[in-house]
């Protein structure tokens, strides 16, 4: 993806501005779009050198899609946002620190106040401000330092724990004239592996256990560990089941696979999790969240993750394996090998996996086949993966009720075929995400499921698609409530409506150049959803929305 340096590069950029050099730096990177709000300078410069400028509407949905967009592309394309000094940046930390809680490299540049003006009071400081949700924040201050500057933020975008990097450019540096040579060269990616030791202990507990199961989590993403993770499980016959944001590292439909879980869980999820006697998390930070799965105390746990600040965190791990998913997967494989060259019997466990999900999914038949109006959300769900081709899918949740009623029953076969999260839970973070996805994969149908409240943060983005031409689908839930608040807020919803909200947004979204209908008939769902799926195929971003009920239960396993 990256660009090498030329000397005839490097003297067109000689001649310009200091905002012309970083345009520079970001090409040689291998960016191929800058997602930003006016004003800053790099729109400008990024546009003279043919890198692509996305205008959104409002900044956390620019720093979304940048984030999908680094996610999609494994920070092949790194997701690059910019935005205006003070309001811009205000508004932008939102989306920063949705990144950070995720793990997913962004680089933000913020323009900043003039450099005598930085840190007068009560101008905002971004490199002050966001430095407690970003790896590393610092500024430009002088044009001489673009080189070191971005050589190491690209350095630590690329390396060890993924997160937001923030480089603040105060505007009286950037129109300055760039002098001498850019000579800016892509630094380097590094990789470690545990010990051999370490590899030996861990494979010592696991293949002794009588009912292991693997718990893979955004790691094996990042490190695209598929191959090895799937190798693993079927040579020693373990299950596997996902973390949120590793949901598609292994696809659900192997007979192997347990599935995801979050605050919604599915039957096989909850059951290996209670009853495993060894749980090997791979890729994953363990960390304790509402929105993720809770692992048991006294738990046996083997914690293998790139980052040793996880280690015993949240959960206390017996054994810990520090470095790369992909290479401590394969010398785990090739150790496992060599002790039983011959792969054990998956069969009874797959058997298992298939009665239990059997079981699971007969207590839900009646609410995802339910034909009444208001809609079931489960029976709108359920018609649309049957409707879509998954495999050339990517589809995104939002919080709340449509993370948990679409996480346990999505099965994804391919990698970020679903972009899971839930670390921080930000509503209207799908839209971007799913927009982001679009054109980092523009082949595939890029969908984001979300309800009322969450159209309400972000739905002017919609705008976006269209003039950008993005052609996603988006589908709507609208049960005309706060659902999931009502039990906990009966008083102030009685005396105040304090739970309600409304809208027409499929008229909303025609009015903002995309396809919008809306679905209240069961029989209604699926027509709706192909004609949807024929706008974004002739290049018209679509929203269905589905009148449902106010469903409150999800699914506990």
């Amino acid at each position: 993806m990256r660009q090498g340096s030329g000397k005839a590069d490097q003297q067109v950029h000689a001649n310009g501005t200091v905002a012309d050099a970083i345009a520079a730096v970001l090409k040689r990177e291998g960016v191929e779009i800058v997602f930003g709000y006016p004003r800053n300078q790099i729109l400008e410069a990024a546009a003279r050198i043919d890198i692509r400028t996305v205008i959104v509407r409002q900044e956390r949905t620019g720093l979304h899609m940048a984030d999908a967009m680094s996610r999609m592309s494994k920070g092949g394309q790194m997701g690059v946002f910019v935005m205006q000094q003070g309001p811009g940046a205000e508004n932008a930390m939102g989306g920063v620190a949705q990144a950070f809680a995720e793990s997913v490299p962004v680089l933000v540049m913020p323009q900043g106040y003039a450099l005598s003006q930085m840190y007068v009071p009560y101008n905002f400081n971004s490199t002050r401000s966001m430095a407690s949700y970003a790896k590393h924040a610092e500024p430009l201050t002088s044009g001489g330092d673009v080189v070191p500057v971005l050589r190491r933020a690209f350095s630590m975008l690329r390396n060890g724990r993924p997160q937001p990097v923030v480089t603040e450019l105060p505007y009286d540096v950037l129109d300055k004239p760039y002098e001498g040579d850019l000579g800016y060269v892509p630094g380097k990616v590094v990789t470690s592996q545990p010990s051999a030791e370490s590899v030996s202990a861990a494979l010592d507990v696991l293949m002794s256990a009588k009912n292991p199961a693997i718990y893979a989590g955004q790691g094996v993403h990042w490190s695209e560990a598929y191959v090895e993770l799937q190798a693993l499980a079927e040579h020693l016959a373990i299950p596997v089941m996902t973390s949120l944001p590793g949901k598609s590292t292994f696809d659900e439909t192997h007979p192997l696979a347990l599935g995801s879980g979050g605050n919604g869980i599915n039957g096989c999820v909850a059951k290996w999790l209670a009853e495993c006697d060894v749980l090997f998390g791979i890729g994953c930070s363990f960390t304790a969240t509402p929105f993720g799965l809770s692992i048991p105390p006294m738990k046996r746990l083997i914690h293998a993750t790139l980052d040793p600040l996880d280690i015993d965190k949240s959960v206390p791990s017996e054994l810990a394996l520090v470095g790369d998913a992909k290479l401590t997967l394969a010398a785990m494989l090739d150790e496992a090998k060599r002790r039983e060259p011959k792969p054990r019997d998956a069969a009874p466990v797959a058997q298992a996996i298939k009665d239990c999900e059997r079981d699971w999914l007969a207590k839900w038949e009646t609410k995802r086949n339910q034909n009444t109006s208001p809609l079931s959300p489960y029976r709108v769900l359920r018609e649309l993966y049957d409707t879509v081709d998954v495999d050339n899918t990517i589809i995104t949740h939002d919080a709340g009720s449509p993370r948990d009623q679409l996480v346990p029953f999505w099965k994804s076969t391919t990698p970020h075929g679903y972009i899971g999260w839930g670390k921080s839970t930000q509503l209207g973070y799908g839209l971007g995400l799913a927009m982001g996805a679009k054109l980092t994969c523009p082949d595939k149908l890029c969908i984001n499921v979300w309800g009322d409240a969450a159209i309400g943060f972000t739905g002017t983005d919609l705008e976006t698609a269209a003039r950008e031409n993005i052609p996603i689908l988006s589908i709507l839930l609208n049960n005309a409530a706060m659902a999931i608040e009502i039990p906990i807020m009966p008083e102030a919803t009685a005396k105040y409506r304090a739970t309600d909200i409304s809208g027409d947004y499929a008229m909303f979204t025609r009015s903002l150049g995309c396809h919008g209908e809306r679905v209240t008939e069961a029989d209604e769902i699926v027509p709706a959803l192909r004609r949807a799926i024929a706008a974004t195929e002739a290049g018209q971003p679509a929203l269905v929305e589905f009148i449902t009920e106010q469903e409150t239960v999800i699914s506990r396993g």
